[in-house]
């Protein structure tokens, strides 16, 4: 078969990709008539509207993938687009909690929240579209390995400028400008993913070398141990200053991870560990806020009245829904505080059921999955550890926010991707994305295809069939 033909017969997988787009779409609107059927408060006159601008939202994404990256992974956008939704649909059920907890109490009602989050799903709709508009290669974004470097650290630190951070229970993550809020640390991780990945492949045979060995485990040079203890320092910065135990453990856990990947060295990974459990413990003697976190994780019911309220409401929400849940609008999510936002898996595991709540988790699973399947594929070096960086942030987002609501691990203040209410995480996931999109195009592109910026030899990549 000749080159063309080759070409011509490879599937793109594009009309999956509109059918379960079609099927995400679909799920959210009859979520929505579920809510307002079984909490009594009907359809909205805006909500044909509202489904209209979501489907609408979802099939530009899909025509700019299907226009720029025609070859990119079939499940990635459809899998962002459910969970969205349905991080849409259970803000929905508790703005109609919220208003009639309001009308019970008689007080105004609230604005609801659902608007916002739309109109952020819309930005972050446009981003998504701009990255695939701008970045036809993933290998220029190495150029800019330091810029990112710094950039990220600039933003990393930025809640901590005099004037424009802010503290919001407790943590020092965002910043106030000219009436906007937003939580920098979300582009961050992007950025520091982009210079990890451009440092690691340049840096990357020095550091898998080995030269001595202390109990069995071998370890590299003393001078090569720099990178990961300072990452480890200013992670430890981050815990004491900003009091924020998630961002912490995520920028550790994936420059450790990237690391290992690019060095395919064991020895980083029980030095990162031993890293970890020294800084965990010298956190939980010198830090008050680090202890009662801790404290509260072993024994919440302990402090139901206090710092364990959050906790002990999203047990009790998990005990509620039992196995299929109590169903869309049956149940009493507004009872876990910050329910839309750190504690939203709490509030659909109690409707949905633990089934719902694993099938989530199995969306994440799988999402993840697409994203480290995409840095097996492709070629080049620095596509590899940044799909596998970008795909490492999101497993780790899941991981501590999961783990912390259902008290697997400590609490901490990471957001659940696309599911959340908040803009910044919404969009920064969204950009995670296209960045994958953008990669697994050049992995999954057959050889026979050119490059609009370049000849095919020069941006050969892996053909992978799925």
């Amino acid at each position: 078969m000749s080159t063309t033909e080759q070409t011509s017969t490879q599937r793109t997988r594009r009309n999956l990709e509109l059918v379960l787009i079609v099927i995400a779409w679909g799920i959210g609107v009859l979520g929505t008539l579920q809510v307002g059927w079984a909490t009594e408060e009907g359809i909205h006159p805006r909500f044909w509207i509202t489904a209209g601008v979501v489907g609408l939202l979802a099939l530009i994404t899909h025509l700019i993938v299907r226009w720029r990256v025609p070859y990119a992974d079939p499940f990635m956008l459809p899998i962002a687009t459910l969970l969205t939704i349905l991080g849409l649909v259970m803000i929905y059920r508790l703005d109609v909690a919220a208003l009639q907890r309001a009308a019970r109490l008689d007080n105004p009602a609230p604005t609801p929240d659902v608007y916002n989050q739309l109109i952020w799903y819309g930005v972050a709709s446009l981003l998504f579209v701009l990255v695939l508009l701008t970045i036809r290669d993933h290998r220029i974004l190495q150029r800019y390995t330091y810029t990112a470097g710094l950039l990220g650290v600039i933003l990393l630190l930025l809640p901590l400028a005099p004037g424009i951070g802010a503290t919001v229970n407790g943590a020092t993550l965002w910043v106030r400008i000219a009436g906007f809020t937003f939580q920098p640390a979300e582009a961050a991780k992007i950025l520091l993913t982009i210079f990890f990945a451009g440092y690691l492949v340049v840096t990357r045979d020095s550091l898998a070398l080995v030269r001595t060995r202390v109990l069995g485990v071998p370890l590299p040079r003393a001078r090569d141990l720099g990178p990961i203890l300072i990452v480890w320092a200013v992670s430890l910065g981050v815990l004491v200053f900003q009091r924020d135990l998630g961002t912490s453990l995520l920028f550790f856990g994936l420059f450790v991870g990237m690391l290992y990947i690019a060095t395919q060295r064991w020895s980083w990974l029980v030095l990162g560990f031993l890293l970890f459990a020294v800084g965990s413990v010298g956190a939980y003697l010198l830090f008050g806020h680090v202890r009662t976190r801790v404290q509260i994780w072993l024994d919440p019911f302990a402090y139901a009245d206090t710092g364990g309220y959050q906790i002990v409401q999203s047990l009790y929400g998990f005990a509620n829904g039992g196995l299929f849940g109590t169903g869309l609008g049956r149940g009493h999510p507004e009872l876990v505080p910050f329910a839309n936002t750190d504690f939203i898996t709490a509030a659909l595991g109690e409707e949905l059921g633990l089934t719902g709540a694993l099938g989530i988790v199995l969306l994440y699973g799988i999402l993840i999955e697409r994203g480290l399947r995409t840095a097996v594929a492709v070629r080049d070096p620095f596509g590899q550890l940044l799909a596998a960086g970008l795909s490492i942030t999101l497993g780790i987002q899941v991981f501590v926010i999961i783990g912390g609501v259902t008290r697997l691990i400590p609490l901490t203040g990471l957001t659940t991707p696309f599911l959340s209410y908040g803009g910044s995480s919404l969009v920064a996931n969204w950009v995670i994305i296209a960045l994958l999109l953008v990669i697994s195009h050049r992995a999954r592109r057959p050889a026979g295809v050119s490059n609009p910026q370049g000849s095919s030899a020069e941006y050969a990549t892996q053909v992978v069939r799925r």
